[in-house]
Order: C-alpha cells, then structure tokens, then sequence
C-alpha cells in the first residue's frame, strides 16, 4: 500500500490535485464560494455607524466641550490673556450639550420602559 502512495504516478496525480485547488482558490471559483448570501456582506460592509457607535460620538463630543470649557475657565482664572465672553460662551456651549444630552438619555429611557411595559 505504502508502494501505491509514493508510486511517481500517484505523487504526480496529487500534484495536479493540488495545482488545480490551488488556481481554483486564487480565482475565487471553489465550493466554498457557493454559499448563499442572505445579505450579510451588505450589512457587514455597509459604511453607517452603529447606534452604539453614534452615542459614544455624542458622549465624546459633550464630554471634549467641557473639557475645553473647564481649560477656558482655569486660564481665566490664573489671569492668562483670555476674554471674559469666551469663557461664559464656552460655559454655556457646555452646559447646552450636556442638558441636550441629559433629554435624549431621558427620552431614550421612557421609550425603553413603555417597550417593557407593553402587554405581550
């Protein structure tokens, strides 16, 4: 038996076996291939954000304004050249974001309680 695998033959059939295999999958045409689509690559592939990925934008942005709004207010304070309206614009700015912030998580919350408290 040992005789048959390693005949010339045999190895020379396995060659081209493998040959074949191996032109199949670089030109995309194997078995695997065939599998049904069900739309997957169009969701995987798609280019829009995540809901998850939009909040976390959202949080960062709000969270980048104050941060920026508490640097304007400490320069100020340590009586660096830094306007008086800039400061209480940044302020206002921060604390706008956040309070726009604060009403979607609320509305984001009561939507998710009525969903629970629907009758099945």
């Amino acid at each position: 038996m040992i005789e048959k695998a390693t005949s010339s033959a045999n190895i020379a059939s396995m060659l081209a076996t493998l040959k074949s295999a191996q032109a199949q999958a670089q030109q995309g045409t194997g078995v695997n291939n065939a599998q049904p689509n069900f739309g997957l690559n169009q969701v995987q592939g798609s280019d829009k954000p995540s809901f998850m990925d939009a909040v976390r934008n959202a949080v960062q942005n709000v969270n980048e304004t104050q941060q920026a709004s508490r640097s304007l207010q400490n320069a100020f304070e340590r009586g660096e050249d830094v306007p008086l309206t800039d400061v209480v614009m940044g302020m206002q700015k921060s604390s706008l974001a956040f309070e726009a912030t604060l009403q979607v998580r609320n509305k984001v919350l009561r939507a998710y309680e009525d969903i629970l408290n629907m009758p099945v």
